[in-house]
């Protein structure tokens, strides 16, 4: 009776011993995965740190590339604004040099005029000589683009002529025109540079 109490005792035993064997894998096993979870966080968030900081780094190398290019840019407008200001002011300064360039040769030729009427007998010949020059110098105007109006019975419009006077008109088709100029009126290319002084027919 005893040897058959105690196998059914070591029975028993065996088999509350068998399920605490498999509870102790078991835990074993949660344990294993739970270490092994809080690893791959680990890992995981150590990842997304260096990706952060590649990312941070990245953006600060771009930041200062652009930084550096907006003062080179900077730097070059700078220096452009600076050669257009000094082209203006060269450009100011020398304007007028083409014009006062092509005149000097009609004032060569009121100097030689000069000198010869001095010695000239021929009243006839200086007037003639006085003449080309103001023909050559008309001339140099035009290739300038400066053009006398023309106002001999023109009609009389404000925005070319300046009326000094008015004067009844010897017929009646002259009223409202010009019947005299006192003074020519001059354009360059389309704009008026002289208003013609006019006396106008009423």
């Amino acid at each position: 009776m005893s040897n058959k109490n105690e196998k059914v005792k070591e029975e028993e035993l065996e088999e509350t011993a068998a399920p605490k064997e498999a509870m102790n894998k078991e835990e074993e096993s949660i344990a294993t995965e739970a270490a092994e979870q809080t690893e791959n966080t680990e890992k995981t968030e150590e990842t997304e740190e260096e990706t952060t900081e590649d990312k941070l780094a990245l953006a600060e190398a771009r930041i200062a590339e652009l930084e550096k290019e907006r003062l080179y840019k900077q730097a070059e407008f700078d220096n452009f604004r600076k050669r257009i200001i000094k082209e203006k002011a060269e450009l100011i300064l020398n304007g007028g040099r083409k014009v006062l360039e092509a005149m000097l040769p009609v004032i060569d030729d009121l100097e030689r005029a000069l000198q010869h009427m001095e010695k000239a007998e021929d009243v006839e010949a200086v007037k003639e000589g006085v003449d080309l020059i103001y023909k050559k110098f008309l001339k140099v105007m035009e290739a300038q683009g400066v053009t006398q109006m023309k106002t001999e019975g023109a009609d009389f419009n404000t925005d070319f002529h300046e009326a000094v006077t008015q004067f009844p008109a010897p017929s009646d088709e002259l009223k409202g025109k010009v019947i005299d100029c006192t003074e020519k009126g001059y354009m360059l290319n389309d704009t008026v540079l002289r208003f013609a002084k006019v006396v106008v027919g009423i």
